[in-house]
C-alpha cells in the first residue's frame, strides 16, 4: 500500500470520511551551514527520502481536529478561534501553528491527520517536514495565491511563534524547495537560491547518517540561547547580521578578556568559517574536480561546531572519529546540536564497514546500536493524491 493510501485510510478510520487530499513533505539533512540561517549566512541541505503525510479535509464547525499515526493516543480537538501559542503543544503545536497563521483563511475548521518516517529529534528536521505538509495542503485547499516563500515564511512562523522553536528558514526551505539529485544552495540573508547537482553515486560515493539516538529539541534553551549569543555579537560588532562579516579578523573586538567576550568572538568565529564552508563546499561540487574533496571541509565543520559553538556531545564526536577512523571522507554532526544525527561521506562499497566501526564504538560505549541509512537527494513537498 502506498503512503498516499495508508494516510488516507487512516483519515477515514478516525475521522469517518475521506480527506481532500494528501501531502507530503520530506526531512532533511544540511551538507554543510549549520547555524548560519538566522544569522544571514549561506546553507547547502539536501531532502530526505523519508517524508511526513498530512491527509486535510475542510470543517464547518469552527475546529481544528488532529490525529497523528505515530501518537494515537493523542488526539485533539480545539476551535480554531482558540488557537494560541502553547496551546496545544507537542507534536500538535506544528499543525496547529500553521492553521493559526492562516486562521482568517482556515476560520471554518479542517480535519488533519499526519503519518510519517522522519525520526523526531534526529536533527533530520522532522518539525518543518510536519509544518510544510500542513502548509502545503493549505495553500491548495484555502490559499492558492500563497507563493513558495510565503509557505517558508507561514511554516517558520509556526516554529517560531507558536511551538517556541526559534529556527531560521534552513529547515522549512529544504522541505519546500529541494529537487531530486541536487542539494539546495540557499542565501538566507536575500534569500536567492540554486540547485546544485550532488550525485553522489556517479562518483561511487554515498551520504550515509548516523542517528545517535539522542534526542533533542529546538523548542528547548541550548538552541535560543546560541541564537542570542550571536545576536549579542553582531550588536557589539556595530552589523545587524555576522553575515556581514566575512573576515575572521573583524571579530578581534569581540576578544576583549572577558568570559563573555570570548564566548560571543568563539560564536561568531564559527558562523563566519561556517560561511565560507558552504561556499567551499559549493565551488568542488559545482567544478569538475573530485567530490571526496569535501570530505576535509565536512570535518572542520564538526570541530567548529563543537569546539566554538559547542553545540555537539561525545556522543556525536565519537560517531564522527569512529567514521573518520574507519575510512570516511568526512564527517559531521548535523542539525541544532545536543543530540540528533552525523552524516558521513563514504566511498558507496565501504558504508557497511564504516556503520560497523560505528557500531562497534556504540557496543564499547554500553549504547543501543545506532540507526543508520544512505540518503538519496530527494524531492521537496508535494501533493500526493
Amino acid at each position: 500500500m502506498s503512503a498516499a493510501r495508508r494516510a488516507e485510510q487512516a483519515f477515514r478510520e478516525r475521522f469517518g470520511t475521506a480527506p481532500e487530499g494528501v501531502w507530503a513533505a520530506p526531512g532533511r539533512v544540511n551538507v554543510i551551514g549549520e547555524h548560519t540561517d538566522y544569522n544571514g549566512g549561506y546553507v547547502l541541505p539536501v531532502a530526505l527520502a523519508s517524508t511526513t503525510r498530512a491527509a486535510v479535509a475542510r470543517r464547518d464547525d469552527g475546529l481544528l481536529s488532529l490525529a497523528s499515526v505515530q501518537h494515537p493516543d493523542e488526539d485533539l480537538r480545539v476551535e480554531v478561534a482558540g488557537l494560541a501559542p502553547g496551546h496545544p503543544a507537542g507534536w500538535a503545536a506544528y499543525p496547529a501553528g500553521v492553521v493559526h497563521d492562516l486562521r482568517d483563511r482556515a476560520a471554518g475548521g479542517l480535519s488533519i491527520l499526519v503519518d510519517g518516517e522522519v525520526p523526531s529529534g534526529a536533527g533530520l528536521s522532522s518539525s518543518a517536514a510536519l509544518s510544510c505538509a500542513v502548509a502545503l495542503a493549505l495553500r491548495d485547499l484555502l490559499a492558492p495565491h500563497l507563493s513558495a516563500a510565503d509557505l517558508v515564511d507561514v511554516a517558520r512562523r509556526a516554529e517560531n511563534d507558536f511551538a517556541g522553536a526559534p529556527t531560521g528558514i534552513l529547515d522549512q526551505s529544504a522541505a519546500l524547495l529541494c529537487t531530486a539529485g541536487h542539494a539546495l544552495f540557499l542565501d538566507t540573508r536575500d534569500r536567492s537560491g540554486a540547485q546544485v547537482p550532488f550525485d553522489l553515486a556517479a562518483a561511487g560515493l554515498a551520504l550515509l547518517v548516523i542517528d545517535s539516538g539522542t534526542t533533542h529539541d529546538h523548542a528547548a534553551g541550548g538552541y535560543g540561547d546560541r541564537r542570542r549569543e550571536c545576536e549579542a555579537a553582531a550588536a557589539r560588532l556595530g552589523v545587524g547580521l555576522l553575515r556581514e562579516i566575512d573576515d575572521v579578523a573583524a571579530l578581534e573586538p569581540l576578544a576583549d578578556g572577558t568570559p563573555e567576550g570570548d564566548v560571543l568572538h568563539r560564536r561568531a568565529r564559527h558562523v563566519v568559517t561556517e560561511d565560507a564552508r558552504v561556499l567551499e563546499v559549493v565551488g568542488a561540487l559545482r567544478g569538475d574536480g573530485d567530490p571526496r574533496a569535501i570530505g576535509p571541509v565536512l570535518t572542520a565543520g564538526h570541530a567548529s561546531l563543537r569546539d566554538d559553538f559547542e553545540v555537539s556531545l561525545p556522543l556525536l564526536d565519537g560517531i564522527v572519529e569512529a567514521a573518520v577512523a574507519a575510512g570516511a571522507h568526512g564527517a559531521r554532526m548535523v542539525g541544532g546540536g545536543f543530540g540528533g544525527s552525523v552524516i558521513a561521506l563514504v566511498e558507496a562499497d565501504a558504508a557497511d564497514a564504516v556503520t560497523a566501526a560505528v557500531g562497534t564504538r556504540f557496543e564499547r560505549a554500553g549504547h543501543p546500536q545506532p540507526r543508520t541509512f544512505v540518503t538519496v537527494p530527494s524531492a521537496g513537498a508535494r501533493r500526493l493524491a
